[in-house]
Protein backbone atom coordinates (compact mmCIF):
# COMPACT_ATOMS: atom_id res chain seq x y z
CA UNK A 1 0.00 0.00 0.00
CA UNK A 2 2.91 2.30 0.65
CA UNK A 3 4.21 1.99 -2.98
CA UNK A 4 0.65 2.38 -4.00
CA UNK A 5 0.50 5.80 -2.14
CA UNK A 6 3.97 7.52 -3.52
CA UNK A 7 2.65 6.32 -6.98
CA UNK A 8 -0.32 8.27 -5.83
CA UNK A 9 1.67 11.52 -4.93
CA UNK A 10 3.82 11.19 -7.14
CA UNK A 11 0.68 11.19 -10.02
CA UNK A 12 -0.71 14.31 -7.91
CA UNK A 13 2.44 16.46 -8.57
CA UNK A 14 2.26 15.44 -12.08
CA UNK A 15 -1.33 16.74 -12.19
CA UNK A 16 -0.98 20.04 -10.37
CA UNK A 17 -2.45 18.91 -6.89
CA UNK A 18 -5.20 16.86 -7.82
CA UNK A 19 -6.09 12.94 -9.14
CA UNK A 20 -8.80 11.77 -10.90
CA UNK A 21 -9.55 8.47 -9.61
CA UNK A 22 -11.31 7.44 -12.64
CA UNK A 23 -8.15 7.89 -14.59
CA UNK A 24 -6.82 4.99 -12.46
CA UNK A 25 -8.11 2.11 -11.47
CA UNK A 26 -5.15 0.25 -10.73
CA UNK A 27 -4.65 3.07 -7.92
CA UNK A 28 -8.15 2.51 -6.54
CA UNK A 29 -8.01 0.84 -3.31
CA UNK A 30 -5.43 2.89 -2.26
CA UNK A 31 -7.05 5.93 -2.96
CA UNK A 32 -9.90 5.02 -0.90
CA UNK A 33 -7.37 3.94 2.03
CA UNK A 34 -6.26 7.69 1.61
CA UNK A 35 -9.45 9.50 2.05
CA UNK A 36 -10.37 7.30 4.60
CA UNK A 37 -7.20 8.00 6.66
CA UNK A 38 -8.11 12.20 5.79
CA UNK A 39 -5.00 12.66 3.92
CA UNK A 40 -6.72 12.75 0.86
CA UNK A 41 -9.98 14.69 0.31
CA UNK A 42 -12.99 14.86 -2.72
CA UNK A 43 -12.48 17.95 -4.41
CA UNK A 44 -15.36 17.37 -7.09
CA UNK A 45 -17.16 13.96 -7.22
CA UNK A 46 -14.27 10.80 -8.37
CA UNK A 47 -11.71 13.90 -8.18
CA UNK A 48 -9.37 14.07 -4.96
CA UNK A 49 -6.46 16.49 -3.55
CA UNK A 50 -4.37 16.44 -0.34
CA UNK A 51 -6.57 17.88 2.43
CA UNK A 52 -4.02 21.05 2.99
CA UNK A 53 -4.62 22.21 -0.54
CA UNK A 54 -8.10 21.28 -1.47
CA UNK A 55 -9.66 24.61 -1.15
CA UNK A 56 -6.90 26.58 -3.19
CA UNK A 57 -9.00 28.04 -6.14
CA UNK A 58 -5.83 27.16 -8.16
CA UNK A 59 -6.50 23.48 -7.28
CA UNK A 60 -10.46 23.59 -7.91
CA UNK A 61 -9.06 24.94 -11.08
CA UNK A 62 -7.87 21.70 -11.90
CA UNK A 63 -9.91 19.76 -10.53
CA UNK A 64 -12.57 20.94 -12.62
CA UNK A 65 -10.65 20.02 -16.02
CA UNK A 66 -9.87 16.48 -14.71
CA UNK A 67 -13.75 16.04 -13.78
CA UNK A 68 -15.21 17.19 -17.08
CA UNK A 69 -12.54 17.97 -19.62
CA UNK A 70 -14.92 19.57 -22.15
CA UNK A 71 -15.45 22.61 -19.33
CA UNK A 72 -14.30 25.79 -19.32
CA UNK A 73 -13.37 28.39 -16.83
CA UNK A 74 -15.01 31.23 -16.24
CA UNK A 75 -15.76 34.58 -14.94
CA UNK A 76 -13.21 35.36 -11.77
CA UNK A 77 -11.21 32.37 -12.63
CA UNK A 78 -10.90 32.61 -16.32
CA UNK A 79 -9.33 36.34 -15.37
CA UNK A 80 -7.58 35.25 -12.65
CA UNK A 81 -5.18 33.32 -15.47
CA UNK A 82 -4.92 35.66 -18.23
CA UNK A 83 -5.19 39.73 -17.14
CA UNK A 84 -6.41 40.02 -13.66
CA UNK A 85 -4.27 37.38 -11.26
CA UNK A 86 -5.24 39.80 -7.88
CA UNK A 87 -9.39 39.40 -8.80
CA UNK A 88 -11.27 37.81 -6.34
CA UNK A 89 -12.90 34.47 -6.93
CA UNK A 90 -14.47 32.90 -4.17
CA UNK A 91 -16.20 30.75 -6.30
CA UNK A 92 -14.80 29.03 -9.43
CA UNK A 93 -17.53 29.68 -12.62
CA UNK A 94 -17.58 26.31 -14.93
CA UNK A 95 -19.32 26.47 -18.35
CA UNK A 96 -20.25 23.13 -19.41
CA UNK A 97 -21.89 21.89 -22.72
CA UNK A 98 -24.08 19.79 -20.65
CA UNK A 99 -25.94 20.02 -18.18
CA UNK A 100 -24.15 18.58 -14.76
CA UNK A 101 -26.63 17.87 -11.36
CA UNK A 102 -25.80 18.78 -7.76
CA UNK A 103 -23.85 21.70 -6.42
CA UNK A 104 -20.31 21.37 -5.22
CA UNK A 105 -19.16 23.43 -2.30
CA UNK A 106 -16.39 26.27 -4.27
CA UNK A 107 -17.87 25.71 -7.88
CA UNK A 108 -20.60 27.41 -9.71
CA UNK A 109 -21.89 25.35 -12.61
CA UNK A 110 -23.86 26.68 -15.76
CA UNK A 111 -25.07 25.13 -18.59
CA UNK A 112 -23.43 27.06 -21.27
CA UNK A 113 -22.07 26.26 -25.26
CA UNK A 114 -18.90 28.30 -25.67
CA UNK A 115 -17.41 29.19 -29.23
CA UNK A 116 -14.32 27.52 -29.43
CA UNK A 117 -12.87 30.87 -30.99
CA UNK A 118 -13.29 32.12 -27.70
CA UNK A 119 -11.95 29.45 -25.36
CA UNK A 120 -8.09 29.87 -23.72
CA UNK A 121 -6.25 26.29 -23.30
CA UNK A 122 -3.12 26.21 -21.66
CA UNK A 123 -0.93 24.66 -18.99
CA UNK A 124 -4.00 22.21 -18.73
CA UNK A 125 -6.68 24.43 -18.29
CA UNK A 126 -9.29 25.83 -20.54
CA UNK A 127 -10.89 29.17 -19.84
CA UNK A 128 -12.69 31.95 -21.80
CA UNK A 129 -10.41 34.16 -23.74
CA UNK A 130 -10.11 37.77 -22.21
CA UNK A 131 -12.27 39.65 -24.30
CA UNK A 132 -15.16 37.53 -23.24
CA UNK A 133 -14.27 36.96 -19.91
CA UNK A 134 -13.89 40.96 -19.89
CA UNK A 135 -17.55 40.91 -21.11
CA UNK A 136 -18.68 37.89 -18.24
CA UNK A 137 -17.30 40.16 -15.51
CA UNK A 138 -19.47 43.07 -16.17
CA UNK A 139 -22.68 41.00 -14.07
CA UNK A 140 -19.50 40.92 -11.05
CA UNK A 141 -17.58 44.16 -11.04
CA UNK A 142 -19.07 46.61 -13.76
CA UNK A 143 -17.02 48.06 -15.81
CA UNK A 144 -13.83 47.37 -14.04
CA UNK A 145 -13.21 44.42 -16.42
CA UNK A 146 -13.40 46.54 -19.51
CA UNK A 147 -10.86 49.10 -17.97
CA UNK A 148 -8.72 46.41 -16.87
CA UNK A 149 -8.69 43.87 -20.05
CA UNK A 150 -7.46 47.31 -21.82
CA UNK A 151 -5.25 48.47 -19.46
CA UNK A 152 -2.88 45.33 -19.43
CA UNK A 153 -3.74 44.91 -23.14
CA UNK A 154 -5.14 41.88 -23.07
CA UNK A 155 -8.07 42.50 -25.28
CA UNK A 156 -9.25 45.48 -27.44
CA UNK A 157 -12.58 46.63 -27.87
CA UNK A 158 -12.83 45.22 -31.28
CA UNK A 159 -11.82 42.09 -29.81
CA UNK A 160 -14.59 42.61 -26.93
CA UNK A 161 -17.19 43.39 -29.77
CA UNK A 162 -16.48 40.34 -31.46
CA UNK A 163 -17.28 37.92 -28.43
CA UNK A 164 -20.67 40.17 -27.90
CA UNK A 165 -21.40 39.21 -31.53
CA UNK A 166 -20.48 35.44 -31.31
CA UNK A 167 -22.99 35.15 -27.93
CA UNK A 168 -26.04 36.28 -29.29
CA UNK A 169 -29.01 36.28 -27.08
CA UNK A 170 -27.33 35.97 -23.67
CA UNK A 171 -29.08 37.89 -20.79
CA UNK A 172 -27.42 41.25 -20.12
CA UNK A 173 -26.38 41.45 -23.70
CA UNK A 174 -27.89 45.03 -23.71
CA UNK A 175 -25.48 46.64 -20.86
CA UNK A 176 -22.69 44.77 -22.10
CA UNK A 177 -23.72 46.70 -25.40
CA UNK A 178 -23.83 50.18 -23.45
CA UNK A 179 -21.03 49.49 -21.68
CA UNK A 180 -18.58 48.72 -24.78
CA UNK A 181 -20.43 52.03 -26.26
CA UNK A 182 -19.19 53.70 -23.28
CA UNK A 183 -15.78 52.64 -23.24
CA UNK A 184 -15.48 53.57 -26.85
CA UNK A 185 -12.33 55.96 -25.33
CA UNK A 186 -11.06 53.10 -24.05
CA UNK A 187 -10.54 54.15 -20.16
CA UNK A 188 -8.13 52.21 -18.21
CA UNK A 189 -9.79 52.95 -14.97
CA UNK A 190 -13.23 53.70 -13.41
CA UNK A 191 -12.42 57.08 -12.57
CA UNK A 192 -10.82 57.60 -16.26
CA UNK A 193 -14.29 56.50 -17.82
CA UNK A 194 -16.02 59.21 -15.76
CA UNK A 195 -13.62 61.88 -16.65
CA UNK A 196 -14.07 60.73 -20.44
CA UNK A 197 -18.37 61.17 -19.69
CA UNK A 198 -17.81 64.61 -18.22
CA UNK A 199 -15.80 65.80 -21.26
CA UNK A 200 -18.26 64.39 -23.35
CA UNK A 201 -21.10 65.45 -21.67
CA UNK A 202 -19.28 69.25 -22.32
CA UNK A 203 -18.90 68.91 -25.38
CA UNK A 204 -14.79 69.27 -25.25
CA UNK A 205 -13.19 67.48 -27.93
CA UNK A 206 -9.54 67.92 -29.77
CA UNK A 207 -8.74 65.24 -26.64
CA UNK A 208 -7.15 61.53 -26.92
CA UNK A 209 -7.23 58.36 -23.84
CA UNK A 210 -3.98 56.99 -22.94
CA UNK A 211 -1.87 59.40 -24.97
CA UNK A 212 1.93 58.24 -25.72
CA UNK A 213 4.18 60.24 -25.43
CA UNK A 214 8.10 59.69 -25.66
CA UNK A 215 10.47 60.24 -23.65
CA UNK A 216 14.53 59.12 -23.55
CA UNK A 217 14.49 55.43 -22.71
CA UNK A 218 10.73 55.38 -21.90
CA UNK A 219 7.13 56.00 -23.25
CA UNK A 220 4.69 57.60 -20.75
CA UNK A 221 0.65 57.32 -21.27
CA UNK A 222 -1.09 60.61 -20.69
CA UNK A 223 -4.41 59.65 -19.58
CA UNK A 224 -6.17 61.93 -20.78
CA UNK A 225 -3.74 64.52 -23.52
CA UNK A 226 -4.47 67.43 -26.14
CA UNK A 227 -1.64 66.56 -28.09
CA UNK A 228 -1.89 69.76 -30.34
CA UNK A 229 -1.80 72.24 -27.00
CA UNK A 230 0.14 69.60 -25.14
CA UNK A 231 -2.29 69.97 -22.23
CA UNK A 232 -2.36 66.12 -20.42
CA UNK A 233 -5.01 65.59 -17.44
CA UNK A 234 -3.48 63.21 -15.10
CA UNK A 235 -6.32 61.20 -13.24
CA UNK A 236 -5.93 59.88 -9.54
CA UNK A 237 -7.67 57.07 -8.02
CA UNK A 238 -6.95 55.31 -4.82
CA UNK A 239 -3.88 53.41 -6.38
CA UNK A 240 -1.65 56.84 -7.06
CA UNK A 241 -2.49 57.55 -2.99
CA UNK A 242 -1.98 54.27 -1.55
CA UNK A 243 0.68 52.96 -3.69
CA UNK A 244 4.34 54.64 -2.46
CA UNK A 245 6.01 53.38 -6.07
CA UNK A 246 2.86 54.35 -8.26
CA UNK A 247 3.01 58.03 -6.59
CA UNK A 248 6.47 58.23 -7.24
CA UNK A 249 6.29 57.34 -10.56
CA UNK A 250 3.88 59.87 -10.99
CA UNK A 251 6.01 62.72 -9.92
CA UNK A 252 8.69 62.08 -12.27
CA UNK A 253 6.44 61.27 -15.06
CA UNK A 254 5.00 65.10 -14.58
CA UNK A 255 8.71 66.36 -14.03
CA UNK A 256 9.21 65.07 -17.74
CA UNK A 257 5.85 65.96 -19.09
CA UNK A 258 6.87 69.45 -17.80
CA UNK A 259 10.27 69.29 -19.30
CA UNK A 260 8.71 68.46 -22.75
CA UNK A 261 6.74 71.18 -22.36
CA UNK A 262 3.10 70.40 -21.61
CA UNK A 263 1.25 71.20 -19.25
CA UNK A 264 -0.16 68.88 -16.18
CA UNK A 265 -3.82 69.42 -14.29
CA UNK A 266 -4.32 66.16 -11.70
CA UNK A 267 -7.98 65.66 -10.75
CA UNK A 268 -8.94 62.74 -8.24
CA UNK A 269 -11.45 60.63 -7.99
CA UNK A 270 -13.39 62.71 -5.16
CA UNK A 271 -12.88 66.18 -7.40
CA UNK A 272 -14.58 64.18 -10.25
CA UNK A 273 -17.83 62.58 -8.48
CA UNK A 274 -18.03 65.87 -5.80
CA UNK A 275 -17.15 68.82 -8.27
CA UNK A 276 -17.29 68.10 -11.83
CA UNK A 277 -18.36 71.26 -13.06
CA UNK A 278 -15.11 72.90 -11.37
CA UNK A 279 -13.09 70.29 -13.10
CA UNK A 280 -14.39 70.71 -16.54
CA UNK A 281 -14.24 74.78 -15.83
CA UNK A 282 -10.55 74.18 -14.97
CA UNK A 283 -10.03 72.09 -18.11
CA UNK A 284 -11.82 75.11 -20.24
CA UNK A 285 -9.56 77.71 -18.73
CA UNK A 286 -6.21 75.69 -19.71
CA UNK A 287 -7.67 75.11 -23.04
CA UNK A 288 -9.27 78.90 -23.19
CA UNK A 289 -6.19 80.21 -25.33
CA UNK A 290 -6.68 77.71 -27.87
CA UNK A 291 -10.75 77.85 -28.39
CA UNK A 292 -10.42 75.97 -31.50
CA UNK A 293 -9.76 73.06 -29.28
CA UNK A 294 -13.52 73.42 -28.21
CA UNK A 295 -16.74 72.58 -29.72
Amino acid sequence: MRANSDDIQRIIRANGGVIARRNHPELVEACNWLVRKGELVPVLPGVYAPRDSAREVGIRMRAAMLWSPDAVLTGPAAAQLSFWPRIASPLVDLATPKKRRGQYRGFRLCERRIAVDLVVTRGGLRYTAPALTALDLISVVGADGIDTALRTRSATLDGMRAALELTPHRPGNSDRRRLLLDSRDEPWSAAERLAHQLLRAAGITGWRANFPVPTIGSVYYVDVAFPAVKLAIEIDGRLHEDDKLVFESDRWRQNHLALLGWTVLRFTWKMLTEHPELVIQTILQALNPFSSCQS
